[in-house]
């Protein structure tokens, strides 16, 4: 598989787990998008780490919002 492909598949990746991450906590789509992009978790799935991106999107979003929650919590 060339990188391009590679990079299509994880963009869609990252969609289903923004929209599943809406879904799950009422969230609007931008603010899915922001608590994904400013997660540890979304550079990990990016860097390959452990293949998290073979991991459902459903736990990933579960994974990326008890991040977020952390890190309100530590406010």
């Amino acid at each position: 598989m060339n990188d391009a492909a590679k990079r299509t598949l994880l963009d869609a990746k990252y969609a289903r787990i923004i929209q599943a991450m809406s879904e799950m906590h009422a969230l609007s789509l931008s603010e899915a998008m922001d608590i994904f992009y400013s997660s540890d978790t979304a550079q990990l799935i990016e860097e390959g780490v452990a293949d998290l991106h073979c991991r459902s999107d459903r736990y990933l979003a579960e994974e990326i919002w008890r991040e977020h929650e952390g890190r309100e919590k530590a406010r």
